[in-house]
C-alpha cells in the first residue's frame, strides 16, 4: 500500500448514507458510511446515487460519538503552506461536523442541551489555529527517524506509520484505523506550527523549514495540565524542527521542551500566579525514569535546560529536578539550571550568551542530521537539547531559538552557503526571516497551551527587548489571566473530549454538564463590575463637599478590595473548572 491518502474528495449526501468518492486520476474507490447502523465499507464509483447532494472536501479528520449519536468531521477549507520536498503541506481552515442522525426528536431536552455543549466544545477545538496535513509525506516524524525506516516501514499508509503523539485526530480515526482496505481515505492531522522559507546567501538558494510538533498525550490548558503522567507523558510537550533543503543536501536539528517531569499541579484560584504544588506521596521517580527512558529511546542522549526561578514559589520546582536527574544517575542525562530572570534582570538579554557558551561544548557533541543528495548519512544527531521554564512558551522559546540559530550557522557553513568566518547574524534579510518565524512559532505554541501569543516575542524578533515589548507582555498577561481563571474549564474539557479522554455516553445516568456552576462563580464578575463601576461613578458625580465624594469613594473602593480579598481566600471556587475528566489534585 503506498504511504498516500487521497488528494481529491467529493462527498455525497443521502438521508441514508455518506459517500465520500476519490477523485484522484485512476481512482474509482469510494468510503461509504451508513448514517443508521455507522458500518464503513469500501465500494466503487456506480454505488453513488444520482440523486445524492454534493460538496467537496479535502480530507476526512475522523467521526465522534456524542449524546444525539455518531457525527462526521470534514475538512472544507485548506490553505496551502508550502512545499516540503516537492510534497505539498497545508494548513487546515475549516471544518464541518455533520450528523449522521437526520433529527433530534429522540432528544429530552436535557439530552439536546448537552449534545449543543459537547457540539461546542468539539467546534472550539475545530476553530485553534494550528492543524496541518499532507496527503503525501509523513509530518509526524523528523528526517533522521524517516531515515531510519524499513522498506515495509516506507510502504505503510501514513495512518500506521505516524507517530502516535502528534496524531491529534487519532481518537477520531479509530473506526477507519480498525480497517487497512480504508486507510487512503484516513488523514493523520498534526497540531502545532509549520512555515516554510525560500531563502538566500551570497546568491546560493535554500529552503528553510520549522516545524513544531505538539504532543496529544496529557494535552491541555496551562494550569490544569502540569506535569506527567503514570505512563511519564509530559505536558505541552512540543517536538521542533528546523530543516534545511539546499543543492539536495537536507539538514536538521531538533529540539523538545515539556513540563518539569514531576508529579505537581498549579492549580487557578484568582491569583496572578496560583502556587506550584509537588506531590508529596507520590512515586517521583517512576513517572520520571519512564519519562526518560522513552526520550532516550526516541532522541538519544538528553541535555536538560531548567529556566525556572531558582528562588521564590519556582525554587522547589529546580531543586526537585536537580535532585531526581541526580538520584537517577543516568549517563545519558545532563542537568543545566538557568535562572533566567535572574540573570536578564533589567533588560540585560545579552547575558543569555552565558548559558550559550556553557552549551556550546554538548551542543558541537549532540551534532545534528545531515544527508547528501544521493541519501547517504553525513552526520547524526546524537540527542537534543529538553528545555523548559514553568509554562514552556516564553523563556523556552528565546533558549530554542538561539540554539538553532547556533546549529544553523554549522549547517550553512558546512553546505557551502556561509563563507568562513560569516556570520548568520550578519545576513540581514535572512535574520529578519528567521527571527519572525521564531515569533510566529512561540505566538503558535502560547495560544494552543496559554491562550493568548507569546511573552518576550520582541527580543525573538529584533534581537533586543523594548518598551513596547514590556507593554504588549503586560497586556497578554492580562488575557492569560481572564482566560485561565474564567475560559479555561471549557478549553480542556474540549480537548479532553476531542482526544478521546472522555468518551459520551447517551445512557449515563448522570451527566458531568448536570453540574451547575457554583453562583459564586457567576456572580463575580458582577460583584467586581459593580463595585468598581461605582467609584468611578462617585467621581464622576462629585457631592456637595470633598469630604462626602472621599466618602463614598472609600466605602465602595473598600467594597470592592474587600470582596477582591475574600475571593483570594478560597479563589478556587471562583474559578472555571473541568467537568469531564477529573484532574489530578495535589494538596
Amino acid at each position: 500500500m503506498a504511504a498516500t491518502t487521497y488528494e481529491r474528495l467529493k462527498l455525497h449526501i443521502t438521508p441514508e448514507k455518506f459517500y465520500v468518492e476519490a477523485c484522484d486520476d485512476g481512482a474509482d474507490d469510494v468510503l461509504i458510511i451508513d448514517r443508521v447502523s455507522t458500518e464503513v465499507t469500501l465500494s466503487v464509483k456506480k454505488d453513488i446515487p444520482p440523486s445524492a447532494v454534493t460538496r467537496p472536501i479535502f480530507g476526512i479528520l475522523g467521526t465522534i460519538h456524542l449524546v444525539a449519536g455518531n457525527y462526521l468531521i470534514v475538512i472544507t477549507k485548506k490553505k496551502k503552506i508550502g512545499e516540503f520536498f516537492n510534497h505539498v503541506i497545508w494548513k487546515a481552515t475549516d471544518f464541518d461536523v455533520l450528523s449522521y442522525k437526520k433529527t433530534m426528536l429522540h432528544l429530552t431536552d436535557i439530552q439536546l442541551q448537552d449534545n449543543k455543549t459537547f457540539l461546542a466544545m468539539m467546534n472550539h477545538v475545530l476553530s485553534m489555529d494550528g492543524f496541518y496535513f499532507s496527503m503525501t509525506y509523513d509530518l509526524t516524524h523528523t528526517l533522521q527517524r524517516l531515515s531510519n525506516t524499513s522498506p515495509e516501514f516506507q510502504e505503510m499508509s501514513l495512518l500506521e506509520r505516524a507517530d502516535q503523539r502528534f496524531v491529534w485526530n487519532g481518537h477520531l480515526l479509530r473506526e477507519l484505523s480498525a480497517q487497512p482496505e480504508v486507510h487512503r481515505f484516513a488523514l493523520p492531522v498534526l497540531h502545532g506550527f509549520i512555515t516554510m522559507h525560500s531563502c538566500s546567501i551570497n546568491g546560493k538558494y535554500f529552503d528553510w523549514i520549522l516545524i513544531s510538533r505538539r504532543s496529544c498525550f496529557r494535552a491541555g490548558v496551562r494550569y490544569y495540565v502540569r506535569g506527567i503522567d503514570s505512563e511519564g507523558h509530559a505536558a505541552n510537550f512540543v517536538e521542533t524542527e528546523q530543516i534545511v533543503h539546499y543543492n539536495g543536501s537536507k539538514a536538521s536539528f531538533v529540539q523538545t521542551r515539556g513540563s518539569i517531569p514531576l508529579y505537581w499541579s498549579q492549580r487557578p484560584n484568582l491569583k496572578y500566579k496560583p502556587l506550584p504544588l509537588i506531590n508529596k506521596v507520590a512515586n517521583h521517580m517512576d513517572g520520571f525514569q519512564r519519562h526518560f527512558d522513552s526520550q532516550i529511546i526516541i532522541y538519544g542522549k538528553q541535555v536538560i535546560i531548567n529556566l525556572v526561578n531558582q528562588k521564590g514559589s519556582e525554587k522547589p520546582l529546580e531543586q526537585a529536578f536537580a535532585t531526581m536527574v541526580s538520584s537517577l544517575g543516568n549517563g545519558m542525562i545532563r542537568y543545566i539550571a538557568f535562572d533566567f530572570h535572574k540573570e536578564c534582570k533589567n533588560m540585560r538579554w545579552d547575558r543569555l550568551s552565558i548559558l550559550l557558551d556553557q552549551v556550546a561544548e554538548m551542543q558541537d557533541e549532540l551534532s545534528y542530521f545531515l544527508v547528501d543528495p544521493a541519501g547517504a548519512v553525513l552526520s547524526n544527531q546524537e540527542g537534543v537539547f529538553r528545555s523548559n521554564c514553568m509554562d514552556c512558551l516564553d523563556r523556552t522559546n528565546v533558549i530554542q531559538s538561539l540554539l538553532a540559530r547556533r546549529s544553523l550557522q554549522a549547517q550553512l557553513q558546512r553546505l557551502g552557503v556561509l563563507h568562513v568566518g560569516q556570520k548568520l547574524e550578519e545576513q540581514d534579510e535572512f535574520e529578519k526571516i528567521y527571527k519572525n518565524a521564531w515569533a510566529d512559532n512561540a505566538n503558535a505554541c502560547a495560544k494552543q497551551y496559554a491562550g493568548t501569543g507569546a511573552l518576550k516575542t520582541d527580543f525573538t524578533r529584533t534581537g533586543k527587548r523594548t518598551q513596547l515589548g514590556l507593554i504588549m507582555d503586560g497586556w497578554n498577561s492580562l488575557i492569560r489571566y481572564y482566560k485561565n481563571n474564567f475560559s479555561d474549564g471549557f478549553r480542556q474539557d474540549s480537548i479532553d473530549l476531542f482526544l478521546g479522554n472522555y468518551s459520551v455516553d447517551e445512557l449515563e445516568s448522570h451527566s458531568p454538564l448536570s453540574v451547575p456552576r457554583d453562583l459564586k462563580f457567576l456572580a463575580l464578575p458582577i460583584i467586581m463590575v459593580v463595585a468598581f463601576s461605582m467609584c468611578i461613578i462617585c467621581l464622576l458625580m462629585a457631592g456637595d463637599t470633598w469630604t462626602e465624594t472621599l466618602a463614598y469613594v472609600l466605602f465602595w473602593g473598600v467594597a470592592s478590595i474587600g470582596t477582591f480579598f475574600i475571593i483570594l481566600y478560597n479563589g478556587k471556587d471562583f474559578v472555571d473548572a473541568p467537568r469531564l475528566v477529573q484532574k489530578e489534585k495535589i494538596d
